[in-house]
């Protein structure tokens, strides 16, 4: 039975009338979410430099760490119905939680304005391959417009009156198009036969992979805090992205590998036929910038009061106006070096709240400034210094041992560093 409109007030608890999302629904989200053509274009990075199996066995492993780590965080908005920047209280303390939400609402916005570029450029290579005509700056508009509609409706309405109702079918149908087109029309065994360049390390690929599920760190409770229950939360989350994750980078290391990097990956797959599964991504790729810009709104709504929906609709011609306005080249990396904050950042929230609080939280506290989670004047000095010594982490081990990959690294130093201070507190 539907509800009324749930409550998007980030900093109090999701009503139990209003937690609708049952594991069928978050299978749904996050395998939507764990498709695109990012990571096709992800997955094309892998080959050739490593063989077509060594490229898979690293998409399973980082995969694998990938969606555990991503569904636990799930799990603690699921607990806690708060949303993700909240969760940022208890382990950083009231003002501690200030810096991440605000790096947090500037990445999102990064990678809203990202995905509405991408989205752009390829429905524009399809439109001139087809009919030989190019207007990118009315894709953008388009594709901008539809991910502002979306986050401003929100999630629950998306997910049950799109994705649950038909449009995982369709993202179905346009998977197994693309998988049965690759194995038409190219041999796989030949494929996988041909060696890798050695380009890559094995713990580099696995890095890149598991870079993908971790990406989503700051924003999953922002979605399973309308979860039933955490652990519907836990195994849908975990099973729609990880079978998402494997198939579309293993699809884009094998297109990749069959082109030989030639031609662009979106070309590639026009014109191995699948230029209408092709174009149904395009559209999926639209809940990814939904996200993007929701979350960006809701982070923003912890940090000063305001209405998410009309956050969200600020943020999508935000981030539309930068898609119009700004190369794809300029801001890419930046992007990439502020998504390495987060991982031993949500290293130590895990570590706080499965181990040290035992997923106990106190949610009347989360805003109360002299309350539980004031701390020493707002700051938990433990969970900010374990948080500083992972990103320390991260780039010692990119600048010392490159090969290793420094995203897990990173985000068990900083959790264990966490247990050992946080519970001398």
């Amino acid at each position: 039975m539907e509800t009324a409109s749930p409550s998007y007030n980030p900093l109090v608890p999701v009503a139990p009338e209003q937690r609708v999302f049952s594991a069928r629904d978050a299978f749904a989200l996050w395998f939507s979410l764990g498709i695109g053509l990012l990571v096709l274009q992800a997955g094309a990075l892998l080959t050739p430099a490593l063989s077509l199996g060594m490229a898979f066995a690293a998409i399973l492993v980082g995969t694998a760490f990938g969606v555990v780590l991503l569904a636990a965080v799930g799990v603690i908005g699921a607990d806690s119905g708060l949303a993700s920047m909240a969760m940022l209280r208890p382990t950083l303390g009231l003002r501690g939680a200030v810096l991440p939400t605000l790096i947090n609402v500037v990445q999102l916005v990064g990678w809203g304005a990202f995905e509405i570029i991408v989205m752009g450029e390829a429905a524009d290579a399809l439109a001139k391959s087809a009919f030989g005509f190019s207007l990118p700056g009315l894709w953008t508009l388009l594709f901008g417009g539809l991910a502002t509609l979306i986050a401003v409706m929100g999630p629950v309405s998306f997910v049950r009156r799109f994705l649950r109702a038909w449009g995982l079918w369709l993202l179905l149908a346009a998977a197994a198009w693309l998988t049965f087109r690759l194995l038409a029309q190219n041999d796989l065994a030949g494929l996988f036969e041909k060696p890798g360049t050695g380009d890559m390390s094995f713990g580099g690929a696995v890095d890149l992979v598991v870079a993908m599920p971790l990406s989503w760190l700051p924003l999953i409770a922002d979605y399973t805090r309308f979860g039933r229950t955490p652990g519907a939360m836990f195994r849908g989350s975990a099973l729609g992205y990880l079978v998402a994750n494997i198939w579309f980078y293993g699809l884009g290391a094998a297109y990749g590998l069959a082109s030989g990097g030639e031609v662009s990956l979106v070309a590639a797959l026009a014109s191995a036929g699948g230029g209408l599964a092709l174009l149904l991504i395009l559209l999926d790729e639209t809940d990814n910038a939904f996200a993007d810009i929701h979350s960006a709104a809701v982070s923003a709504v912890t940090l000063t009061p305001g209405k998410v929906p009309v956050m969200a609709l600020g943020f999508g011609v935000v981030c539309t106006l930068i898609a119009l306005a700004v190369p794809l080249a300029q801001y890419e990396g930046f992007l990439l070096l502020i998504g390495s904050i987060f991982a031993p950042l949500f290293g130590v929230v895990l570590a706080d709240h499965f181990i040290v609080r035992r997923r106990v939280l106190a949610t009347a506290e989360i805003d109360r400034k002299g309350g539980a989670y004031w701390f020493s004047g707002g700051w938990r000095l433990a969970g900010i210094g374990a948080w500083a010594l992972g990103i320390a982490t991260f780039h010692v081990v990119n600048a010392v041992l490159p090969g290793l990959g420094a995203t897990l690294p990173s985000l068990l130093v900083a959790g264990a560093a966490f247990v050992v201070v946080g519970r001398e507190e």
